[in-house]
């Protein structure tokens, strides 16, 4: 057996060598909880809704009877009133007098507007009760007919049908634009204008044989097509997105650090091909924060201010949210929530229009 001498030094055992690191490794993204939490928000906003609804059906019953009136009318059903607000906000911008009607209306109005202006349409991702259904039916549909793979909309027909939504919102602001100042305080003043709340009301409670069919295709096409009325047929959206081509948070892609995977794409809503965008400028994008969550690579999507850093895309929601509260909070502190007219005035207006 040969033994170490002091002419051949012992060599030392080599060190183990490092674990490998697996090639499927995948990087964890840390916003990947966005989508769940928007889920929360929604989903919250959405009961919210249909307390209110509940509570001002109560109102309208006590109202068309002739028993004693002892619900409260909930001033957020206002909210579903956009075209006596933009009425209303025309009014305001020639006599700086607030709607006294339905004054909720139009701050429910200035609201979104104001949380397009700084977050883009995140109103429309994050709080419209339509919007919570429109992504349910999405949610229903990927999971049953398409088994999670989409069809995407040819571009030669999105553009074509999203411009419907503008052409709907050209002819309401045409209308209103077009309306002096006297025939807008006698709209405003009129027994219908206060009994439109009642109208909606009984238009959801008796609809029509062709209101039903209409939402049956509406539905049938959300199914079929991820947001299709968001997307293509919502006036309301179509004002936000103009005002959201003001707002200065955008998503940014880094295409060096873009591995052209499309889950962005992918996941978008409204199948804005994020992937192949330096800066999502686009009056489509909701602030749904779904391609950044969605996103492979670190580093690769994020959200920026106009010459500025990255934030962090928890920011749009927060802005939004936030936006949101502060004008009601201000709406309630400055007498411009609560309508002027008294519960016996709204159950006359009721009766003249032959609400029961």
């Amino acid at each position: 057996m040969n033994t170490p001498t002091a002419s051949s030094p012992i060599e030392p055992s080599p060190s183990p060598a490092p674990p490998a690191v697996p090639a499927t490794a995948r990087w964890s993204n840390p916003h990947r909880l966005l989508p769940r939490v928007r889920w929360a928000v929604q989903l919250a906003y959405l009961a919210f809704v249909a307390l209110v609804g509940l509570e001002f059906a109560r109102f309208v019953s006590q109202a068309t009877s002739d028993g004693p009136l002892t619900a409260s009318r909930p001033p957020a059903v206002e909210g579903f009133l956009p075209i006596a607000a933009l009425v209303g906000l025309k009014r305001f911008l020639l006599t700086r007098y607030w709607d006294e009607v339905h004054p909720a209306g139009l701050a429910i109005l200035l609201a979104a507007v104001a949380t397009s202006l700084l977050a883009r349409k995140a109103f429309c991702s994050w709080v419209c009760p339509v919007g919570t259904i429109s992504r349910a039916l999405e949610w229903v549909g990927r999971r049953t007919l398409w088994r999670r793979r989409w069809p995407a909309v040819p571009r030669w027909l999105d553009l074509p049908l999203a411009s419907l939504k503008y052409l709907l919102l050209g002819f309401f602001a045409w209308s209103v634009a077009q309306m002096p100042l006297d025939a807008i305080e006698g709209f405003l003043r009129s027994p219908y204008n206060a009994a439109a709340d009642a109208k909606m009301l009984l238009f959801f409670r008796h609809p029509s044989t062709t209101a039903l069919a209409v939402m049956g295709a509406l539905v049938a096409l959300s199914l079929l097509v991820k947001h299709f009325w968001c997307r293509y047929l919502c006036p309301y959206g179509a004002l936000l997105g103009v005002a959201s081509l003001l707002s200065p948070l955008s998503v940014r892609r880094d295409p060096e650090a873009c591995n052209d995977c499309r889950a962005c794409t992918r996941a978008c809503p409204a199948e804005i091909p994020v992937h192949a965008r330096l800066r999502v400028i686009s009056s489509e994008c909701t602030g749904c924060m779904s391609c950044v969550a969605a996103c492979t690579t670190p580093d690769c999507l994020g959200v920026t201010r106009k010459g500025a850093r990255s934030l962090s895309p928890w920011l749009v929601p927060a802005v939004a949210l936030s936006t949101m509260l502060a004008f009601w909070g201000l709406a309630r502190a400055t007498g411009f929530w609560e309508t002027s007219l008294s519960a016996e005035a709204f159950r006359l207006a009721y009766r003249i229009m032959g609400i029961e």
